[in-house]
């Protein structure tokens, strides 16, 4: 099993490009499944076992995962994992996906979004708030990474992977950006965001080719994802934010502001990469006295009350 699990991985890597952050959990997930069926077998599971599976060892498998611990959505991805390397299983004649699509995802806790709030996402964004520990260049790069994901509605993973030719001329208006799925995106650039990176190359003491990475690490290395949390952490400290300013917060205060602006929907979808507008849709639940007193401005049957 295990070496059609890798096969099955390799499939998504290469058809379908899944983000290497899925593939590492469905790889956690299909593992964690096969220890299960040994265990539940009483030896290594083969293809004839997996020809044989019943909803019920899917079932099985689940209460074993939620007994460890596992919440909800661990158990829908674990399901999810499932469901896939099936329907690989039953591409390739060795068994079917029915006992998996039985089987009813867990309802999902209902979740918003929880941006950070505009005026300190737009504090954070500038620059404003005094780093006296941190040497001014890795204090100018703290801030363009969250000038991007704030001014620009980016992931951290996205930003992380720019590189140093996207600035290598005058002007950058808008950048192309490799989301998640391998989907494509341009994303427009605002002056004050673009300003915000070449100050931090200014100061930066690495240089590196077109193709090399944008975003130091203090040692010179590509900028790793710990270290922006870490820097957000203690930008939090010092403004007295929740836990829930996270960097990834201020992509959604970026999606959340337009909207409050009177931003499309369907634009915020573009600029957010997001393959469903059922996905953006959740802001419209996060800003309702934003989105009232838009309505109240705005809508001619509105006007005519309030007349």
């Amino acid at each position: 099993m295990i070496a059609l699990v890798e096969r099955h991985l390799a499939h998504l890597a290469g058809e379908r490009r899944l983000a290497g952050a899925t593939l590492a959990a469905y790889r956690s997930d299909l593992l964690a499944f096969s220890g299960f069926l040994t265990h539940h077998l009483g030896g290594p599971a083969g293809e004839g076992d997996l020809a044989a599976l019943k909803p019920a060892d899917i079932r099985a498998f689940l209460a074993a995962r939620r007994r460890d611990g596992a919440g909800t959505r661990t158990l829908a991805r674990n399901l999810a994992a499932l469901r896939s390397f099936l329907r690989f299983c039953e591409r390739e004649g060795i068994a079917s996906a029915a006992p998996a699509r039985a089987i009813r995802t867990p309802k999902q806790p209902d979740r918003l979004p929880r941006p950070v709030d505009a005026g300190a996402a737009r504090r954070i964004a500038r620059g404003d708030v005094e780093d006296a520990l941190a040497e001014p260049w890795i204090a100018a790069r703290d801030t363009a990474v969250f000038a991007l994901a704030y001014g620009a509605g980016l992931r951290v993973g996205e930003i992380l992977s720019l590189r140093r030719g996207a600035f290598a001329t005058g002007r950058v208006e808008a950048l192309r950006i490799l989301g998640k799925g391998g989907k494509e995106r341009v994303v427009p650039l605002l002056a004050v965001v673009e300003d915000k990176v070449r100050a931090y190359l200014d100061l930066c003491p690495y240089r590196a080719a077109a193709d090399g990475p944008l975003f130091f690490g203090a040692r010179g290395g590509p900028l790793d994802s710990r270290i922006v949390r870490k820097a957000m952490a203690e930008l939090r400290g010092r403004l007295g934010l929740p836990a829930s300013a996270t960097p990834h917060a201020l992509r959604h205060a970026f999606a959340t502001h337009l909207l409050a602006g009177g931003g499309d929907l369907r634009t915020i979808q573009e600029l957010l990469g997001h393959a469903s507008l059922s996905t953006t849709q959740v802001y419209t639940r996060i800003e309702p006295e934003g989105l009232m007193a838009l309505y109240r401005d705005t809508h001619p049957r509105a006007r005519k009350k309030a007349g």
